[in-house]
């Protein structure tokens, strides 16, 4: 059996009604186990909480959590709900997210890469950060 790990997850949130409710309730509808659960408002102005969660599940239930946890709260509309589209279909990660913004993960060829970014750009692509090719060598034999 898979290792337990014990996560806390932060997820910036606009301070409405019924936010709280949807966060729990992915956890509820899935059987996810909420260990601790804090709430509090970080921007009065922009009107938004931070909801921390403090959970345990295997690598990959964390990962679940975080993925549905990041369509679940995304605030600004189609272009949002766009992004993780094509992320998913990229295999793209998400690695941060906040109402405003997205931070993904993705590796592949530069044609890949290109054409993702390609697409995003519309959606409101502000920064890319990339590294060269990379290589590892697998099994036993390292040369």
């Amino acid at each position: 059996m898979a290792d337990l790990e014990r996560h806390a997850i932060a997820v910036l949130v606009d301070n409405e009604p019924g936010v709280l409710a949807r966060v729990i309730g992915l956890f509820s509808g899935r059987g996810y186990n909420i260990e601790s659960l804090t709430v509090a408002e970080v921007d009065r102005a922009n009107r938004l909480s931070r909801i921390t969660i403090v959970t345990s599940g295997t690598r990959m239930i964390i990962e679940q959590i975080k993925a549905q946890l990041s369509r679940l709260v995304m605030g600004k509309g189609e272009t949002r709900i766009e992004s993780l589209r094509l992320a998913d279909i990229f295999r793209a990660r998400v690695v941060d997210s906040t109402t405003e913004s997205f931070v993904f993960e993705m590796t592949g060829s530069s044609e890949k890469l290109n054409a993702f970014i390609t697409l995003m750009e519309p959606l409101g692509l502000v920064e890319v950060s990339r590294t060269g090719a990379v290589a590892i060598s697998r099994g036993a034999a390292s040369f």
